[in-house]
């Protein structure tokens, strides 16, 4: 194995694997995370403990990781290309390794501007650093584990044991590229792949199917994404505004039919809309477990990690597989 990571273990077990996410506070306070990490173990064989989401502060990635590290919750730490030149990464990925942690995720990170779109002031102004790209990033990681050395050719003593992890936004634009940017993500190292999240099951099945046509299912554990439709607005959001995200017409009308027949009570609407978003996240699973080249599911419940324990029991992904040394 690469890492020895619980992750990774279920990867090579042939069983489907299942990852979540946590969300760190804005706060100093670890008790949210905590909580959090509480929540999700036992239900996903590990979690995504995001860095900066929407470019809002909050308690640091491998902070975060560490917390649910010590509570029994295997993370993966994220690592955005947007907040650090190549010398940070480095040195916090060590920092990472030293405590433990065995995944990481390259991402882009979201645009600073991103964190002030909503209710939030974030920070609009904030120079991005952009020092690598996330494929240079994943190459780092690997050479940096399988060679002992730094990016810019120094000599590691220890060297870091990751489960090297990337995205890949399979219904982005230009859609023809996608599967080439997946290639280049897996020639430069990528263990295993977390998708964006994926409603149109249609427009995805014939995106496996060129990196199948490409040997990439062979090459890298690929994790289909299902963000959890909490309620119609929601769905109708990411229809409209988050690239790489299409939500078929028949899926809004399925919400927005619930919606309307809760009528003017807010609490039975809010009930309604939240158990029908989980029936979709389940078929949503079912559908994507079926393709093949599709090693399993990244199920991002954004800020309602609650929801993870009864999407995983429905869909017959509970028990997760335990392993003895």
């Amino acid at each position: 194995m690469k890492s020895g990571s619980n992750l990774e273990r279920v990867i090579l077990s042939g069983k489907p694997a299942v990852t979540a996410e946590l969300g760190p506070p804005m706060s100093a306070d670890p008790h949210e995370v905590i909580e959090k990490a509480h929540i999700l173990k036992g239900y996903c064989d590990a979690a995504n403990i995001t860095d900066c989401q929407t470019a809002v502060v909050r308690i640091s990635s491998i902070a975060g990781a560490a917390l649910a590290f010590r509570e029994g919750l295997e993370p993966v730490t994220q690592m955005t290309c947007r907040d650090r030149n190549r010398i940070a990464m480095q040195a916090d990925l060590l920092g990472a390794a030293a405590l433990g942690i065995k995944n990481c995720l390259c991402i882009a990170g979201d645009h600073q501007k991103f964190g002030a779109a909503g209710r939030l002031k974030g920070h609009p102004g904030a120079k991005n650093v952009y020092d690598v790209d996330t494929i240079q990033l994943v190459g780092i990681l690997k050479k940096m584990r399988d060679e002992g050395l730094q990016q810019g050719g120094d000599k590691l003593q220890v060297a870091p044991k990751f489960f090297v992890g990337a995205t890949w936004t399979p219904a982005g634009d230009p859609i023809d590229f996608r599967p080439l940017n997946l290639l280049k993500k897996v020639n430069a190292g990528a263990d295993f792949i977390q998708t964006q999240g994926i409603y149109d099951v249609e427009i995805f099945k014939k995106q496996m199917e060129k990196a199948r046509n490409l040997g990439l299912h062979e090459r890298t554990a690929i994790l289909g994404g299902i963000i959890v439709p909490r309620n119609f607005m929601m769905l109708k959001y990411m229809d409209s505004a988050v690239a790489g995200v299409t939500v078929p017409k028949s899926m809004l009308e399925r919400l927005k039919k619930v919606k309307d027949a809760a009528g003017d009570d807010k609490k039975k609407s809010k009930e309604m809309q939240e158990a029908e978003g989980i029936k979709i996240t389940v078929e949503l699973i079912h559908q994507v477990l079926e393709i093949p080249g599709i090693r399993g599911v990244h199920i991002q419940a954004i800020e309602w990690e609650t929801a993870i324990k009864e999407i995983v029991q429905a869909a017959g992904l509970y028990p997760r597989p335990t392993f003895t040394d």
